[in-house]
């Protein structure tokens, strides 16, 4: 199968998650990737381990690694001297430092004018945030995510990365988007997005909930009642949760799995606006009942009267169940880490992530090679503008 990004080129200025989850993604679905990174130590997310780091395989594998210092100014014109050779620059710099170093968007956009110049930061481009150093614990504190999950006055960490890889995502969406554009109109275009805007992605509907009643409260979460949902403990200790949504189909099924068919009529519960108004006492007539069936029966029950729900699934649960299995979403387990492929299919075929990670300046004389002669690359060596492994 032909890659969809096959024959385009990014040059990743990034470092942590943000921007080398997006650039991973894209170079899963075909486009060469070539990673900036410091001479000797690289991106810091490779944490003194080299190729070897979990973290930075995850986010890194199937991207070349071009080691050069552009804080000289030599690094930084073996830089913009590539820059017509590649489609899209994707950095995750505080606001203003590209430009400092002589890379910034206008600069780039006069060695190619059609380039697709993308910026990934933590609070955007101005503003009196916008300096500050910004990591995933920034994008979900400040975007409301601890706040949601947490009980009213006792915020808590969510226990995973989500405003980073989410900005990722956001960042592959941007680009996607431009390289259409281009295509159209033959045009370049500067993408932004930050840790702030990408978060508000996920906290759409709490966003509509504060507009519809003017909160939203852990506590008493609107979600809840109006998504008509619950998450049961079984008599077998598994969990499993059930949404109903406003469908008046899936309430009377659920009222046949429960047994208690005279539910459907009850004056409390008879209509999706009743239910809602009355959630809350709906809640214990359904966690008395799932306490009292070991939760291979409950699943069957569901199924069987075609009510939507899943188990609730810790992570080794997710990655072994069959139906992630048929999906292919992760590759085969290599070195005690699988990598995850990205969440689409094309034709039928999810597309494959490359298992090699580059070691750092692996690629830097074949990368600088492109625009100059051997010997200069080994000067530069020498002089510790580049570095090559």
């Amino acid at each position: 199968m032909r890659q969809p990004l096959t024959g385009i080129r990014v040059l990743e200025l990034g470092g942590y998650i943000s921007a080398p989850f997006g650039t991973s993604m894209l170079a899963a679905l075909g486009a060469d990737v070539v990673k900036v990174e410091r001479p000797g130590v690289g991106d810091d997310f490779r944490r003194g381990k080299n190729e070897l780091e979990t973290y930075f395989r995850q986010y890194n594998a199937g991207k070349r690694s071009l080691a050069v210092d552009i804080k000289r100014s030599e690094g930084v014109d073996l830089v913009r001297s590539l820059i017509p050779r590649f489609d899209v620059i994707v950095e995750n710099m505080r606001p203003g430092k590209v430009e400092a170093l002589g890379l910034g968007y206008e600069v780039c956009r006069s060695a190619r004018a059609d380039i697709i110049y993308t910026s990934v930061t933590g609070f955007g481009p101005a503003g009196p945030m916008a300096q500050r150093p910004a990591y995933d614990t920034m994008g979900q504190a400040f975007g409301g995510i601890y706040s949601i999950l947490s009980p009213r006055g006792n915020a808590q960490l969510s226990g995973t990365c989500m405003a980073d890889l989410l900005t990722g995502l956001m960042t592959v969406t941007g680009v996607l988007a431009a390289l259409v554009g281009r295509g159209a109109t033959g045009e370049g275009v500067q993408v932004e997005t930050s840790l702030i805007e990408a978060i508000s992605a996920l906290t759409t509907d709490a966003i509509t909930q504060y507009y519809d009643d003017g909160r939203v409260d852990p506590d008493l979460n609107s979600r809840r009642p109006q998504g008509q949902n619950f998450v049961l403990s079984t008599e077998s200790g598994e969990a499993i949760a059930v949404h109903l949504s406003s469908s008046q189909k899936f309430w009377h099924s659920f009222t046949l799995v429960l047994d208690q068919p005279e539910l459907a009529q009850d004056p409390r519960f008879a209509t999706y606006a009743l239910r809602t108004e009355n959630y809350f006492e709906l809640v214990p007539i359904v966690e008395a009942a799932f306490a009292e069936r070991p939760a291979e029966e409950w699943e069957k029950l569901l199924d069987k009267h075609d009510v939507p729900f899943a188990p609730v699934m810790t992570m080794s649960g997710y990655l072994e169940h069959p139906q992630v299995r048929l999906l292919e979403i992760t590759e085969p387990e290599e070195d005690g880490l699988a990598l995850v492929r990205p969440p689409w299919r094309f034709d039928g075929s999810r597309p494959h992530r490359s298992g090699t990670t580059p070691r750092v300046g692996e690629h830097t004389r074949e990368v600088a090679g492109e625009v100059m002669d051997q010997q200069h690359i080994r000067d530069l060596i020498a002089e510790g503008v580049l570095f090559a492994s």
